[in-house]
């Protein structure tokens, strides 16, 4: 008897769901047990996080549980968390994606977006009972189940809200996801695989095409040169003349007369014969070279003071948002920027780029002036060492609201929302993007971000799996479980097999960056993770990255749609 009630507190501590330790007990078990499990590799694939989601399913299904209320609470701030964070990092490039080949990748991908909800509705109306009304908002799940989008069945969720006023009415639609996730995950793999055969694609000459490619598509990097000054036109003219004549942007970072070298700036005398380092974007460098004269080999030896390149990191507040024309770095410090990392990429330094926390610049001149300038900049790691927790949280504030506003469209049985979801991430891509313009310090080293955007992530699923775990066996056994298993795979592969030989046939587009299409389309990394195995390049990566946005928004916007239209 007293050994039973020396472990009743432990008997307690599992049982009593109301009370904070068991919930973070709950939480602790349900996210360690899921990570873990999902580092597991089968076929050199595993399921990361969002095997949390299973161990979340198990411990419901074993009354392993916590009061619906908290279970809700956490699952959205959750959510809130990952889209916002989600948002963060892609807004910088999310307006630069549509470019040339952009524009195709990004209408690509929403064609495959649009298939997928197609091949859904035609599922559901094929075999499925339309009378019962359970139905469709379980094929919603299983259609972000089979796209492995989970903020999608997050939105999709949310919405749900909206349209059932009593909460246990609600269908457990993660069950439908959690059937449909695993061969979602293979489906898109083997599909992309399936386009090699179909399409007749040879690796090794894919990869001689991308380089090729890769030498010839530069127009975003910085072209560096070194010129001789022929042009009789330009003797006795200053740098800033030679602007206005040419009417193109470049960087002359240093300057050879008479033997001596020298930073140049705006009223920097140009003769014939000066011998010059010109930095420029790639496809202004024809014009240069035509205008001032030809590319030559120069040596910088001789020089009256020691002339230094330094990468300086940008992590004062009080730069955020001004342009490099407005710092005057070459008038006052006699210094140029000849170019601008940022999110990895090289920029060409124009005077009208604004800059950011975060980026880093190459500042060309005197060392003591360079030094100067690095301490203008800040240029200090420990100052982006730690998130701008400010900003975050003004984000989601704004986000909410946002989020909040109903919008009245005939036909509808309720205002749409774009919810704690949509809401959220497109604030947050906007701040990303133009934060700066408002003086909000954006950036957040990767890591930092990561491990926010994790912690939502686990937190959403396993409050997901937590609240599911009590219908899924009888769902997945006694239900329609193996038809949801079906249906979603024939959601995953359908749309790739038609756009994927779209992609390659009509736009020519080189198979590894299909392969980071699609993945980005599907946001699934474990499909990036396989096509970035196969290939030497950052092709994949390229293709996901620029479709990944735009993929995103629409699969929480779509969700939204869906459930409001027909589920109401």
């Amino acid at each position: 008897m007293e050994s039973m009630n020396s472990i009743s507190w432990l008997i307690d501590l599992f049982t009593t769901t109301d009370s904070v330790a068991h919930i973070v007990l709950l939480y602790s078990v349900v996210i360690a047990i899921g990570v873990l499990l999902g580092k597991v590799k089968i076929g050199g694939i595993s399921l990361g996080v969002t095997f949390v989601l299973f161990a979340g399913i198990l411990a419901g299904h074993i009354g392993f549980t916590a009061p619906d209320s908290t279970l809700t609470f956490i699952q959205e701030f959750g959510l809130v968390l990952f889209v916002f964070m989600i948002g963060l990092q892609v807004g910088p490039g999310f307006f630069e994606s549509f470019g040339k080949a952009g524009m195709k990748l990004n209408g690509l991908a929403t064609a495959c977006i649009l298939l997928n909800v197609l091949v859904m509705f035609a599922c559901y109306y094929i075999f499925f009972d339309t009378n019962n009304t359970d139905n469709l908002p379980m094929m919603v799940g299983t259609l972000y189940g089979a796209v492995t989008n989970t903020p999608g069945l997050g939105a999709a969720n949310g919405a749900l809200t909206s349209v059932f006023a009593n909460e246990a009415d609600i269908p457990q639609i993660a069950s439908g996801y959690a059937c449909a996730y695993p061969l979602g995950v293979l489906g898109i793999i083997g599909a992309t695989i399936a386009i090699k055969y179909i399409c007749n694609i040879d690796l090794q000459k894919e990869e001689r095409r991308m380089n090729q490619e890769a030498e010839e598509n530069t127009a975003v990097k910085p072209h560096h040169m070194h010129l001789q000054v022929s042009n009789t036109y330009l003797e006795g003219k200053t740098l800033m003349q030679v602007h206005q004549f040419l009417n193109r942007d470049f960087v002359c970072s240093r300057i050879l007369h008479d033997g001596h070298v020298s930073t140049p700036n705006r009223d920097t005398v140009f003769h014939v014969g000066d011998q010059l380092y010109v930095v420029c974007a790639a496809p202004d460098a024809e014009a240069i070279t035509a205008f001032i004269g030809p590319v030559i080999e120069v040596e910088w030896e001789k020089q009256d003071q020691p002339m230094v390149s330094k990468r300086i990191l940008v992590t004062n507040p009080r730069v955020n948002g001004k342009t490099l024309g407005e710092l005057h770095l070459s008038r006052l410090h006699g210094v140029n920027v000849t170019r601008l990392t940022r999110h990895g990429m090289d920029i060409f330094a124009s005077p009208t780029l604004p800059l950011q926390v975060g980026d880093r610049i190459m500042v060309v001149g005197p060392e003591d002036a360079v030094d100067q300038v690095a301490s203008k900049m800040g240029n200090s790691i420990r100052r982006l060492d730690a998130p701008n927790i400010a900003t975050i949280f003004i984000g989601i504030i704004v986000g909410i609201v946002f989020g909040s506003l109903p919008l009245t469209i005939p036909g509808m049985p309720v205002p749409l929302k774009l919810g704690i979801a949509g809401g959220p991430l497109i604030i947050a891509i906007l701040i990303g993007r133009y934060g700066y313009k408002v003086k909000l310090v954006t950036y957040t080293t990767t890591s930092a971000n990561m491990m926010l955007r994790e912690i939502g992530l686990v937190l959403f699923l396993a409050s997901v799996g937590i609240k599911a775990g009590a219908g899924f066996y009888n769902t997945l056994v006694n239900g329609d479980g193996m038809l949801y298993v079906l249906t979603g795979f024939l959601i995953t592969i359908i749309p790739i097999l038609l756009v994927g030989p779209v992609a390659r046939i009509r736009h020519k587009f080189n198979y590894f960056t299909i392969m980071g299409m699609i993945a980005g389309t599907y946001t699934d990394p474990p499909a990036l993770a396989y096509a970035n195995s196969i290939c030497s390049k950052e092709a994949p990566a390229v293709g996901y990255s620029t479709v990944y946005p735009l993929s995103m928004f629409l699969r929480i916007f779509t969700a939204q749609v869906i459930v409001l239209f027909f589920c109401g």
